[in-house]
């Protein structure tokens, strides 16, 4: 008999929780629609040179036109040390945070590779939330119209994000064949829906993605999805419908459209993405070249290990 220790038998045992989720009647048809309400039409866009202390980048703001008219800003980064085209990445912060300073995405440029990171809507960065609602929210943003798919926050992020990638692949200085999606947590999940709905995205890392298995994250989680948990806790009555929107946009439910080059990471204690919502999440995904990363003793992280294994995916597919 072979003797399997803790953290093989943990490991094993998440590779075979397959839960049984089932997404909405009209699952693709709101998909169709939302892509298209995206991108089926011009959005206005700008992008303006500034300073920044390091001369081997030029960085630009960049603002352009999200869901219900809110101006999503973004930081435009290439490499000012040799010629394009380049290829680029598109990269969300996690729950809470913004795009943050140029020098923080220096390790890419130094690669090579230009990077668009972009705020997410109402939350760190710069910028706001135009979004109307008709019902209160509880701490946060994503119970905001949590009961209506067609105008929820994660509608309007996703929106947001659609747009974000359309912008990016429009850049005349960038090689719209090498167009990747980075992120961790709320980045990596926001990554994944990229990639899952626009085609230009050609590789994908996302380290602890949320948005996978959602109701097993409202009902486990620590993190962004307690503010569900206590939305259904005031009003016990409107959690039905608060679970059907959240099962739109649980990326478990997309994992078919996910094709292309495929990195992910999940650390066994994290109690924010939980390895229950990762593990499926990698095995929904259709992509043939995919990657699960497994840190038994991380919590809700990103090592720097890992950190430099997403960059060297990248270097594999981009620059051989």
């Amino acid at each position: 008999m072979t003797n399997v220790n803790a953290i093989e038998k943990r490991i094993e045992e998440l590779h075979r929780f397959r839960p049984a989720s089932e997404p909405p009647e009209d699952h693709a048809e709101f998909w169709e629609r939302t892509t298209e309400e995206a991108l089926g039409s011009a959005f206005v866009s700008e992008r303006i040179e500034i300073e920044t202390p390091m001369t081997g980048m030029k960085a630009y703001d960049v603002a352009f036109e999200g869901f219900s008219g809110t101006t999503i800003r973004g930081l435009y980064m290439v490499p000012a040390f040799t010629e394009g085209p380049y290829p680029c990445i598109l990269t969300f912060p996690g729950y809470t945070g913004g795009k943050g300073l140029p020098e923080a995405y220096a390790r890419w440029i130094l690669m090579g590779v230009a990077v668009f990171a972009v705020d997410v809507r109402g939350q760190g960065g710069e910028t706001g939330n135009t979004l109307d609602s008709d019902f209160g929210m509880v701490r946060g943003w994503i119970t905001q119209n949590i009961t209506d798919p067609e105008r929820c926050y994660y509608k309007a992020v996703t929106v947001d994000c659609l747009r974000a990638a359309q912008w990016m692949s429009k850049q005349p200085e960038l090689d719209p064949k090498r167009l990747g999606v980075v992120g961790g947590s709320q980045g990596g999940g926001l990554a994944l829906l990229v990639s899952a709905l626009h085609e230009k995205i050609g590789l994908t890392v996302a380290d602890i993605p949320n948005m996978c298995h959602m109701d097993h994250g409202v009902l486990h989680s620590t993190g962004s999805l307690t503010e569900v948990a206590d939305f259904g806790r005031r009003y016990p009555e409107l959690l039905p419908q608060a679970l059907r929107t959240l099962s739109y946009f649980d990326l478990l439910h997309l994992g078919q459209r996910m094709t292309r080059p495929l990195l992910m990471s999940v650390g066994l204690k994290d109690t924010v993405c939980l390895p229950e919502q990762v593990f499926p999440m990698y095995h929904a995904a259709a992509s043939e070249d995919k990657a699960l990363e497994i840190f038994p003793f991380t919590g809700h992280a990103v090592e720097a290990s890992q950190t430099r294994r997403g960059m060297e995916f990248v270097r594999e597919r981009w620059f051989r």
